[in-house]
């Protein structure tokens, strides 16, 4: 694998992504950051690189995309807004194979399904919920990750319950087959996305991840 310098981040203006910026420019890597609103970033830093756009715009993917070794996501679907999740992966993985970047780490929630889980009766009645109530949306990430599966992308789908949007860390589990915990916080996250994406110990896997 090539060495790591400049991450591509997308979502990073949200609240996970908060903690996901900070933590990489705390462990030394250069942030490309992906901003619809760049005014609204609180993170100060001269290892930030901002590029104002939006995801589901191909050319804007490329410039962001452009001279970064790896790409982190943490996109999340707003209410009343265009589906982001498959367009932005399908612009994402294009643009990967484009400029020949192997690493893709990016945030999703319990209610992907692939064919090695074994979830709980809890972790199923989540998916369920999302389905029955937000049966677009589960259905745009569900294809998602379909093109990630298709794609020879060495990605990682990091799958999570509630998140805490706290620095409090605690020890984590991780599961290929089921989510064993209740609840993460923001920084457990943003660790586990960055140790994932430099030691690639979940390549081409969707690992649940939460607190003990």
């Amino acid at each position: 694998m090539n060495t790591i310098n400049k991450v591509a981040v997308l979502g990073g203006g949200g609240r996970t992504g908060n903690y996901l910026v900070s933590q990489l420019l705390q462990e030394g890597f250069s942030v490309k950051l992906l901003l619809r609103n760049p005014e609204k970033l609180t993170i100060q830093n001269s290892r930030i690189e901002i590029i104002q756009g939006d995801a589901l715009d191909l050319e804007t993917i490329q410039l962001v995309l452009k001279d970064c070794q790896a790409v982190i996501s943490t996109i999340g679907q707003r209410q009343g807004e265009p589906l982001v999740a498959s367009a932005a992966t399908r612009n994402i993985l294009k643009v990967m194979k484009e400029y020949e970047i192997d690493r893709y780490v990016l945030l999703a929630g319990l209610n992907i399904d692939t064919p090695f889980d074994k979830k709980s009766a809890k972790t199923t009645a989540a998916t369920a919920w999302m389905k029955t109530n937000f049966p677009i949306i589960q259905e745009d990430r569900q294809k998602a990750y379909d093109f990630l599966v298709e794609s020879n992308i060495n990605w990682t789908q990091v799958r999570v319950p509630f998140i805490e949007f706290n620095d409090i860390s605690s020890e984590v589990s991780v599961s290929l087959e089921d989510c064993l915990g209740d609840k993460i916080s923001a920084i457990d996250i943003a660790k586990f996305m960055i140790q994932e994406m430099t030691a690639s110990g979940f390549s081409r896997q969707s690992p649940f991840i939460s607190a003990i």
